[in-house]
């Protein structure tokens, strides 16, 4: 599987990817105050990875519902899930079908996948919740990580200045955003054998819940945590889990967010403001669910 979300086969549709991303900030800068998350945040990610894993065209809106359920259900089983479970009924019947071999496109990840079952790299069945692993986890964490790294720079105004000044930093201020914004807050484990953590015994079998956005601005790791600072060396975050757990598609993510940056770099003399945000309840996710802003012309 990592072979197919190679870094090889990113690049190779990285020049489309920025096409689309070039449009889409040409269509919004100047043209006043918009929310950023359906405009921009929500809108490039449905505009590349369906195609990317070879979705069928129509019914893909069902995907940000999809997610949100999903991402509810690594919680607790609150009112918050069976809300999500309520709005996504449609939605979760769509992306089951859309996982079947015959409705995914010849050229995308998703049929890869099955020709890798074909190998016997792994059965059909697996193959199958593997393609749908792509879909649960591949949109909404996007969306909310491009979604904070504009309220970020809306926030803090000068490293926005920096970066068009010193572009060789987009890589670190990718890592950065992901660091301070911490899309994913919070993740459960269980322990496959007893371990000692600072004296005490977690014994085997036990549930473990990882904070994952407290690591991530932990003042014994990081100076000024809670300052977004794009010149900080932000490796060893754990915005994407860690060791065996890591998120297959984190290149997909940061790729996503690196052409939204680079097509604003030249476009976009100033993010502002425009209103409060306002975040979205989710048991797992740090979401936003509106973010006024206004892309000043450059």
């Amino acid at each position: 599987m990592n072979r197919i979300a190679s870094l090889a086969n990113l690049r190779k549709v990285m020049p489309q990817w920025q096409a689309k991303a070039d449009m889409l900030i040409e269509s919004l800068a100047g043209t006043g105050p918009f929310d950023a998350v359906p405009a921009l945040a929500e809108a490039f990610p449905l505009s590349v990875f369906p195609d990317l894993i070879g979705l069928r065209k129509e019914g893909r809106e069902n995907l940000i519902p999809y997610a949100t359920v999903a991402f509810n259900a690594f919680g607790p089983r609150n009112a918050l899930l069976a809300e999500a479970m309520d709005d996504a009924r449609d939605a979760t019947v769509w992306v089951a079908e859309s996982c079947h071999r015959d409705r995914l496109e010849p050229d995308g990840w998703g049929m890869q996948v099955y020709e890798a079952a074909d190998r016997g790299e792994c059965s059909h069945d697996e193959a199958e919740r593997l393609v749908r692993s792509f879909l649960t986890a591949g949109v909404d964490t996007t969306v909310n990580g491009i979604a904070t790294m504009i309220k970020a720079f809306a926030a803090f105004p000068d490293q926005w200045q920096r970066l068009r000044a010193e572009p060789g930093l987009t890589k670190k201020a990718v890592e950065e955003s992901l660091r301070w914004g911490s899309t994913v807050q919070t993740f459960f484990r269980t322990t496959a054998r007893d371990v000692d953590v600072a004296g005490s015994t977690i014994p085997e079998g036990a549930k473990i819940l990882l904070f994952l956005a407290a690591a991530n601005r932990d003042p014994r790791r990081w100076d000024d945590p809670d300052r977004f600072d794009i010149g900080r060396q932000a490796s060893g975050h754990v915005g994407f889990g860690f060791g065996i757990h890591q998120c297959l598609g984190q290149m997909v993510a940061r790729m996503e967010t690196e052409a939204v940056i680079n097509a604003m770099l030249p476009r976009v003399s100033e993010i502002r403001s425009a209103g409060p945000v306002r975040h979205r309840l989710n048991n797992t996710l740090h979401a936003v669910g509106a973010l006024p802003i206004d892309l000043i012309p450059a």
